[in-house]
C-alpha cells in the first residue's frame, strides 16, 4: 500500500487521439506485492532553478524573491540566498507566484473518457458481488486525453475514485502521477481509501430508507471483522454465510482495522452525525465526502478529528442538503475541521482552482485554501513525506503562475512534475490550431 514507482516519470506523450484500450496493472501489483521503500528517481531530469519568485511553500512562510532548486527530480533547495548549481536551467519568476503542484482528491481521470459511451467508463462496478474489492487502479488508462488538459492547469497529482454502481460500497481508489505516460509509473499508491455512500443515494441502494442502508453497512463491517478473526474456519466451511463475497471481505479487513481510510459520502447534518457514530463504533479511519451541511455540525466533526473533502461552488438546496451554504467551507475551517477541496470531476478537474478561489471569496483564508489543495490532501492520503509542499527532499512538483493561482485570469507558465517540465501539447490545443483559420474551407451554409 505504497508507491509503485514514486520517482519514475517520463515526459508526457504528445499524442492527441483517444486511447482505444485500457491497460491493466493487476499482474504488476501482484508481482511487486505493493512493497514499501523509496523508488527510483527520474532519469536525466535537468537541474532547474526558479528564481526571484513569490514562493508559497505551504509548509512555512511565503518567501518573496526566493529560489527553488530541483535536481534529480527532487527539491534540493528553497530560500532567498540559494546557490544555483552549475549548468542548471534558470527560470526568472520575478512578479510570478510559485506553488507546489495542485492535488485533486476525487476525480475520474483515466477511468472515464466519454461519459455517454459505456465502453470508455471503468469507474464503477455493476456486480453486487464485487464492490469493495473493485480497485480503479486496474482500469486506469494513462493515455486518456483528460490528463494532458488537466496537468497544464497546474494539477500534478490526483486521486481516482470509484463511483457507487451496484452497492453502497464502491471500492478502492488510487493516487496517480499526472506526469507519467505509462503503467505502472502513473500509479503512486493503491489502494488509497475505500469509498462508500450513505444518505439519500445510499438509501436508494437499499429500498429508499436510510436505516436500511446503515444496517447494510454495519452488516458488511461485522462480517469483515468476523472473517478477519476466523479465516481458517471460513476456508474449512465452518462459518456462517456472509453477506459479501470473499474478495469483498478481504478488501474490507484493512478498513475495519483502521489501516485504510473509509471515504463516506454524506450530505445532511444528521447523516454526518451517523457517520461519526460509525467511526466510533468500528474504530474507522474516516474521511467525509460532500458534507453540504457540514457547517451545521462542524464542531462535532472537528472534535472527532475527521477530515472533510468537499467543494465550494455548491449551495443549491435539495432534500439532501436544505442547509447548503456558500460559507460551508469557511465555517468548517473556523470550527477547526481539516479541509480538502476537490472538483469531484473527470473532464473539468481544472475547476479545483476555482473551487479554492470561490471558498476564499466566501471567507476561507487564502493560505487555508492553498493548503486544502496541496499539503492537506497529501497528509490525509499518507504521502506528505514526499509531496504537497515546497521543501527540501520532496518531489519536484512545482508550478509557476502569472499571478494568484485562484484568480480566473491567471495563467500557468511552467509545470514541473518530479523535476521535468511537462508537455503543453493537448487535444484542445491541437483542435484550436486546426480550426484557428478557416481559409480554404467552404463557408457554413
Amino acid at each position: 500500500m505504497t508507491c509503485l514507482n514514486e520517482g519514475s516519470v517520463s515526459r508526457p506523450a504528445m499524442g492527441i487521439g483517444i486511447a482505444s484500450a485500457t491497460v491493466r496493472v493487476g499482474a504488476f501489483l501482484l508481482l511487486v506485492g505493493w512493497g514499501g521503500g523509496l523508488c527510483p528517481k527520474p532519469v536525466g531530469a535537468q537541474a532547474v532553478a526558479i528564481t526571484n519568485g513569490e514562493i508559497h511553500t505551504v509548509a512555512g512562510a511565503v518567501i518573496r524573491g526566493g529560489t527553488v532548486v530541483m535536481e534529480g527530480g527532487v527539491i534540493t533547495a528553497v530560500g532567498r540566498d540559494v546557490a544555483i548549481p552549475a549548468g542548471a536551467r534558470v527560470i526568472d519568476a520575478a512578479g510570478k507566484v510559485v506553488t507546489p503542484g495542485l492535488f485533486d482528491s476525487n476525480t475520474r481521470l483515466g477511468v472515464v473518457e466519454i461519459s455517454s459511451y459505456e465502453g470508455t467508463s471503468d469507474g464503477s462496478s455493476a456486480n453486487d458481488r464485487m464492490t469493495a474489492a473493485f480497485n480503479v487502479a486496474e482500469g486506469i488508462n494513462p493515455n486518456t486525453t483528460l490528463i494532458p488538459v488537466t496537468r497544464v492547469e497546474g494539477i500534478t497529482r490526483a486521486i481516482v475514485a470509484p463511483v457507487p454502481g451496484a452497492s453502497l460500497i464502491a471500492g478502492t481508489g488510487a493516487l496517480i502521477n499526472l506526469g507519467a505516460s505509462r503503467l505502472p509509473e502513473i500509479v503512486v499508491k493503491t489502494p488509497v481509501a475505500m469509498y462508500a455512500v450513505l444518505g439519500e443515494r445510499g438509501a436508494g441502494f437499499q429500498g429508499g430508507a436510510r436505516p436500511l442502508a446503515l444496517l447494510r453497512l454495519r452488516e458488511a463491517f461485522q462480517d469483515a471483522m468476523d472473517y478477519a478473526d476466523h479465516r481458517a474456519a471460513f476456508q474449512a466451511g465452518e462459518r456462517r454465510d456472509y453477506s459479501l463475497s470473499r474478495l469483498d471481505l478481504e478488501a474490507l479487513v484493512p478498513v475495519i482495522r483502521g489501516e485504510l481510510p473509509l471515504v463516506l459520502q454524506v450530505g445532511r447534518a444528521s447523516d454526518i452525525l451517523t457517520a461519526l457514530s460509525l467511526k466510533k463504533e468500528f474504530g474507522l479511519e474516516l474521511v467525509l465526502s460532500g458534507a453540504g451541511e457540514g457547517w451545521m455540525v462542524a464542531r462535532e466533526i472537528a472534535a472527532a478529528g475527521v477530515p472533510v473533502m468537499t467543494e465550494a461552488i455548491s449551495n443549491l438546496p435539495s432534500m439532501e442538503t436544505l442547509g447548503a451554504s456558500y460559507e460551508n467551507v469557511a465555517r468548517m475551517q473556523e470550527a477547526g475541521v481539516t479541509l480538502i477541496l476537490t472538483s469531484f470531476d473527470g473532464h473539468n478537474v481544472r475547476n479545483v482552482k476555482q473551487e479554492a478561489g470561490f471558498a476564499v471569496s466566501y471567507g476561507l483564508s487564502h493560505d487555508a485554501a492553498l493548503r486544502a489543495v496541496t499539503l492537506t490532501p497529501a497528509e490525509v492520503w499518507g504521502v506528505a513525506d514526499r509531496m504537497g509542499s515546497l521543501e527540501v527532499g520532496k518531489v519536484g512538483d512545482v508550478v509557476v503562475w502569472s499571478g494568484d493561482p485562484f484568480e480566473i485570469l491567471t495563467s500557468v507558465e511552467h509545470v514541473f512534475i518530479e523535476g521535468v517540465e511537462i508537455s503543453y501539447e493537448t487535444r484542445q490545443k491541437a483542435l484550436l490550431e486546426k480550426y484557428r483559420s478557416l481559409e480554404g474551407r467552404p463557408p457554413w451554409r
